[in-house]
């Protein structure tokens, strides 16, 4: 049987370039011949536990990728061998990078479940390379985090944290006809790549006066509750940071009514001041993957209102795995690094 290399996590902090077998095609699959993998913050979180706990051991992973198909099985007939496609990892019972038992850091991976309806597999127009393909699972990411916050047209959005699902997210959010878009972050590596985008881009402070004061500046205020007194006028507020302290800071400067969208991953639990949402009136949600939004964002790029280009900030081949993964764990230097698997 053929053989192939593929990054795997053995344990906490140890991932291996492995040779696994090849994976064949089953009659409802289709096989990508995998160009660019991006690595995801979720990524640098498995290789610290060793991987999903319950999930296939060694862990397979990898999940923001583009390529071309290479083979097809006889019962996929929409799709055709050679098409440029990008997929929904988590689409037909798929678990791409995070059952462990199929990852994208690697030259060849199979989707499984392949119908028109799975919503798994999207072709790339021919005018988006394989880096903007490789982009579409995490910009859906934050696509999702604005739809959650019903962002439309005239909106005042803020979103907390600079990353690249943050920046995601403010993608999101101005395509969706937000009237401005600003970004906080500490890292003015992050804000300047914001600017790039055409961000607006604010430094991080540390206490809710200090973030109602610039926001209060950017979207002007509102009186909607004389018991708050004077409060920023924005409308909808992004979480992105997967810090406490940052959604809690939130919860005291928002308006009376605002929406507030959780999108940062949080591993402790967070105290929340019932009082003061019940006298805000907050609109609290989550956004989590991508149900709807992979043919949105692809619509998005196609349009070529936006030039994404300035996430992408390093390119590894996959057999130097170790360094990309070193750079990606380097947030103040890095936004996007994409592991080109066949090289």
């Amino acid at each position: 049987m053929p053989t192939m290399t593929a990054a795997r996590i053995h344990a906490p902090q140890d991932i291996r370039l492995d040779t696994v077998d090849v994976p064949p095609v089953g009659p409802r699959d289709i096989r990508v011949r995998v160009v660019h993998c991006g690595i995801c913050g979720s990524d640098l979180s498995y290789s610290k536990i060793g991987g999903i706990p319950g999930a296939h051991s060694p862990f397979a992973f990898g999940h923001e990728f583009a390529g071309t198909i290479e083979a097809i099985g006889e019962e996929v007939t929409h799709l055709r061998v050679g098409e440029r496609v990008v997929v929904n990892p988590e689409a037909g019972g798929n678990g791409i990078g995070s059952d462990g038992l199929s990852g994208a850091f690697a030259p060849l991976v199979v989707v499984r479940n392949v119908t028109p309806e799975s919503g798994s597999v999207f072709t790339l127009p021919d005018h988006l390379d394989f880096d903007i393909g490789a982009l579409v699972e995490p910009l859906s990411v934050g696509m999702h985090a604005a739809n959650q916050g019903r962002v439309g047209p005239g909106d005042k959005v803020v979103v907390l944290g600079a990353g690249p699902v943050g920046l995601a997210a403010a993608i999101g959010a101005r395509h969706l006809g937000a009237a401005s878009v600003a970004v906080v972050d500490r890292s003015e590596h992050r804000l300047a790549v914001a600017r790039e985008l055409g961000l607006q881009a604010l430094g991080a402070e540390d206490n809710p006066a200090a973030l109602a004061t610039q926001l209060k500046t950017l979207h002007g205020s509102v009186h909607n509750d004389p018991r708050l007194g004077e409060q920023p006028g924005t409308d909808v507020y992004i979480e992105a940071t997967g810090a406490g302290p940052v959604f809690q800071q939130i919860c005291a400067t928002a308006r009376k009514g605002a929406r507030v969208v959780v999108v940062g991953v949080h591993f402790a639990p967070v105290e929340l001041d019932m009082l003061n949402l019940l006298m805000r009136e907050l609109n609290i949600t989550a956004a989590m993957e991508y149900p709807v939004e992979f043919p949105q964002v692809i619509e998005m790029l196609s349009s070529g209102n936006m030039d994404v280009r300035p996430l992408v900030s390093h390119h590894f081949p996959l057999s130097d795995f170790d360094a990309a993964f070193a750079q990606a764990q380097r947030p103040g230097e890095t936004m996007k690094v994409l592991v080109d698997c066949q090289a």
